[in-house]
C-alpha cells in the first residue's frame, strides 16, 4: 500500500519477518513499512511527555528487526533513582516523550538472521545501554561503557542509525541489537534479578575494578539501592563490609544484609578511630554531598570510589590525599562482559536485591515514594500489569 502503513495479520507470517515474531508476539500489532514488507512493532508502556508531568500511558512504535536484533517481551523492570531524575529533567538532557527504564528483564519473542546466541523463548535481559560504536580501543576490550563514541542509553539517547530517540522499559516490548542482551543465568529469579542491571553492576565494578576479595575492608556510604547491593555483593566476595550512615537508626538493617558493623558518620569519636581502616569505600549517596570526612578513613594508597553524586570538592579533601597517597575515584557501570559476569555471580551466590513489587499504573507514586526514600530497596514493575494495552 502507497503513502500509509498496511496492517499485517496476526498468525500469518511474511517471508521477510524475523524468525518468531508473529508465533510469539501476539499482544502487539506489526506493521509493514511501504514497498519493503519490513516489519515495526506498534507497543505500549509509560511516557513523561515534559518534566512537570506525570508519567502517563503512552503508544508507540519499536522499530523494525535488524538482521542481528533481538526481540523481546517485557517482563519486569526495576525503578531507578535516574528513571527520575530524568523524567523531571534534572540533569537538563531529557528528551521528551520519554519511556524510562534501564533493568529490563523479559523473554525473547524473536530474533533476526544473524543472530547466534539467542532464541525464542529464551530469559534474558538488558542494562543502561543498548548499543555501542563497536570497533574503538575500549568497546574491543569489553568496555562498552567507556566507548569513545559514546554508548547509546537503553532511554534518552539516539539510535546510532536512525537517530531516533531510544525509549526504555517502561514498557511491553523492546528490540535490541544482540550484542546487548545478557542472558539470564537459570535459577535466577527473575523479577528480582532486574535491579541488578542498574544497582547491581554499578556496585560489582567498582568491586572488581578494585580487586576486592577475601579479607578486604570495604566501607559502604548510604544503604539504599545502590548500597544495599554493594553490601551483598562485597559480602558474596568475602570482605569485611563496613556500612557508613549519618545515625545509627540503620544498624539493624546493615547487619541483616551481612555488614560487619555500621559507622557513624556524625560521631566523630567514631570516625577519628576509623582513620586508615579501609581499603575501599563505595560512596553511594544520589544527591550531593561532603566527600572530605571519608578520604582519612582510607589506608595509604587505597580509594574512594563515587557511584552517585558529589559537590564541589572541598580544599580539605586535599591533605589528607597527598599524605596517604589515597585517592578520588568514579566508576561507572561496566561492559557487557563484566555485566553478564555480575549476574553469573549472583546466581551463583544467590545474591538478589530486596524488592518491592508494583504495577505500572503506580509508577507515579513510587517516584515520590523514592523521594523520600520509602522503599527497601528497590521497585520493580510487573509488566503484567500493563495487560493488553497502558
Amino acid at each position: 500500500m502507497r503513502g500509509r502503513l498496511a496492517r499485517t495479520t496476526i498468525g500469518r507470517p511474511s517471508s521477510r519477518c524475523a524468525r518468531g515474531f508473529y508465533a510469539c508476539s501476539p499482544a502487539f500489532g506489526s506493521f509493514a513499512l511501504p514497498h519493503t514488507g519490513t516489519l515495526i512493532m506498534q507497543t505500549f508502556g509509560y511516557a513523561a511527555q515534559s518534566a512537570g508531568v506525570p508519567l502517563a500511558p503512552f503508544t508507540f512504535h519499536r522499530r523494525a528487526l535488524r538482521a542481528n536484533d533481538v526481540a523481546m517481551e517485557i517482563l519486569y523492570c526495576g525503578v531507578c533513582h535516574s528513571d527520575l531524575h530524568q523524567a523531571r529533567n534534572d540533569w537538563g538532557a531529557s528528551r521528551y516523550p520519554m519511556v524510562p527504564g534501564h533493568e529490563i528483564v523479559g523473554r525473547v519473542t524473536a530474533v533476526g538472521p544473524e543472530v547466534k546466541r539467542y532464541k525464542v523463548g529464551d530469559s534474558v535481559a538488558v542494562g543502561c545501554m543498548v548499543d555501542s560504536c563497536q570497533v574503538c580501543d575500549q568497546c574491543r576490550k569489553g568496555e562498552e561503557q567507556m566507548c569513545r563514541e559514546h554508548n547509546t542509553q537503553t532511554y534518552n539517547g539516539l539510535d546510532r542509525i536512525t537517530r531516533e530517540v531510544t525509549y526504555g522499559g517502561y514498557s511491553k516490548h523492546l528490540v535490541v541489537r544482540e550484542e546487548f542482551v545478557l542472558r539470564v543465568p537459570e535459577g535466577l529469579d527473575l523479577a528480582k534479578a532486574a535491579p541488578l542491571l542498574c544497582a547491581g553492576i554499578t556496585t560489582y565494578s567498582p568491586l572488581r575494578t578494585w580487586n576486592v576479595g577475601p579479607g578486604s575492608r570495604v566501607g559502604v556510604i548510604g544503604l539504599g539501592g545502590l548500597g544495599h547491593m554493594a553490601v551483598k555483593l562485597a559480602v558474596g566476595m568475602g570482605a569485611k563490609i563496613t556500612v557508613l550512615s549519618r545515625s545509627a537508626d540503620k544498624r539493624a538493617d546493615a547487619l541483616a544484609l551481612g555488614a560487619d558493623a555500621l559507622l557513624v558518620s556524625s560521631d566523630p569519636q567514631a570516625m577519628a578511630r576509623a582513620q586508615s581502616s579501609f581499603d575501599l569505600i563505595i560512596d553511594t549517596i544520589p544527591v550531593r554531598h561532603d566527600v572530605s570526612p571519608y578520604m582519612p578513613l582510607l589506608d595509604i594508597d587505597c580509594t574512594l570510589v563515587i557511584v552517585g553524586q558529589v559537590g564541589p570538592i572541598d580544599e580539605q579533601l586535599t591533605l589528607p590525599m597527598l599524605l596517604g597517597r589515597r585517592r578520588l575515584a568514579g566508576s561507572p557501570i561496566g561492559g557487557i562482559a563484566q555485566t553478564q559476569e555480575m549476574l553469573d555471580f549472583c546466581a551463583r551466590k544467590n545474591i538478589l536485591p530486596d524488592c518491592e513489587m508494583i504495577a505500572m499504573q503506580d509508577i507515579n507514586q513510587a517516584f515520590e515514594r523514592m523521594e523520600r526514600a520509602d522503599v527497601r530497596y528497590r521497585f520493580v514493575i510487573d509488566m503484567a500489569s500493563l495487560g493488553s494495552g497502558a
